[in-house]
């Protein structure tokens, strides 16, 4: 019976002694930073969602740089005998990662909102610029290519709003880009080309001051078209009297050269005759060509600025049947019918009729 209880107690040691053993051995092996790993995984994958990637670059690389790394002596370490096994530099690399993400985030934080802050500014300037195009620019007669980059323009402007609205930033700055350039180049080729025709100013000035002076001298009426604003004075005793809406030629720009190139003429002329019951209701028929037109005309034909074959034209007319919205006379200058009655029953033969681009300068249009 002792022999039993003594090889009972030797097993009993034995076996505390083997557990003893495999404790130590298994406490001895070294544990992969899991955490550690698992903490850079989740940081690399917020990062990401923050748009880390495009707005903390750097931050970014240098994360996944340390994450790659971890994992790149995670394997190292595990090929070796389990008891050689370091797991180091996994860890420090892990914890790095983790760090660099979370400053990435907070960066692309950041300049995410500052992003946001300055495209929101540059929709908005471009929304102004759009708005400034057609306060100045919507009928004027500017060339088709011009007409189609404000198309473009205005198209590329409204995708990127949408990009922007769904916080799609990237696409929606390359959108605003584009529309830049394109409504950008537009204003100042229109804008360059309104100067050109300014050039006429100084006449248009001297045009409108004697067409009032003549209407307070003679205490009479007088007809004042201004083409830029689209407007027509009528002035009595040097006073405006009336003021209306009016629509022009086509090409209304600039000074009528010829026949059949729907300009509407530029200068000072008087009413030749009245009609009423014509194809545009009340008309007033003015004395296009005066001499002025003919003596440039022809001296434009001599140099061969116009074809030698063009006609003069003539049969101008201030008449109704207008109200349209658009320039669309071949040259005549047309106003709403209750409108024209006014001025077809104040006018008479002999009334004059200035025709000028603009009674105001350039810096008085664009500083409105």
């Amino acid at each position: 019976m002792k022999r039993i209880y003594i090889k009972i107690l030797f097993f009993v040691i034995v076996a505390g002694l083997l557990g003893f053993i495999v404790y130590l051995l298994i406490s001895y092996i070294p544990k992969p930073p899991a955490k550690e790993i698992d903490n850079a995984r989740i940081a690399l994958s917020k990062a990401f969602k923050s748009k880390a990637d495009t707005y903390s670059k750097q931050l970014y690389g240098e994360a996944k740089a340390n994450y790659d790394s971890a994992m790149f002596n995670w394997r190292k370490e595990n090929a070796k005998f389990i008891y050689f096994r370091k797991y180091d530099k996994v860890s420090r690399f892990a914890k790095q990662s983790t760090n660099k993400a979370k400053q990435a985030i907070e960066a692309s934080t950041l300049s995410t909102s500052t992003y946001k802050v300055k495209l929101n500014d540059k929709i908005n300037k471009l929304n102004k610029l759009v708005e400034s195009i057609s306060t100045f620019f919507n009928r004027y007669p500017l060339p088709s290519e011009t007409r189609n980059s404000i198309s473009t323009g205005k198209f590329y402007l409204k995708e990127a709003e949408i990009d922007y609205s769904k916080g799609q930033f990237i696409p929606a700055n390359k959108k605003l880009n584009s529309a830049e350039d394109m409504l950008s180049s537009a204003y100042d080729k229109a804008y360059s080309d309104l100067e050109r025709y300014f050039k006429y100013y100084p006449q248009w000035k001297r045009w409108t001051e004697a067409a009032v002076k003549e209407s307070k001298n003679n205490q009479s009426y007088s007809i004042l078209v201004d083409k830029l604003s689209r407007k027509c004075y009528v002035y009595y005793n040097g006073i405006k009297k009336y003021e209306f809406d009016v629509e022009l030629g086509r090409n209304w720009m600039g000074d009528k050269k010829k026949m059949g190139d729907k300009a509407t003429p530029e200068g000072m002329y008087r009413i030749i005759n009245k009609y009423s019951g014509t194809k545009y209701n009340n008309a007033l028929l003015i004395d296009y060509p005066n001499e002025e037109d003919k003596t440039r005309f022809n001296r434009e034909k001599a140099k061969g600025l116009i074809p030698t074959t063009a006609k003069i034209g003539g049969g101008i007319e201030i008449h109704g049947s207008g109200g349209k919205g658009v320039d669309w006379t071949e040259g005549c200058i047309a106003l709403e019918d209750n409108e024209m009655e006014v001025i077809y029953r104040i006018a008479a033969v002999g009334t004059p009729v200035t025709i000028v681009g603009s009674i105001k300068n350039l810096q008085q249009i664009f500083t409105r």
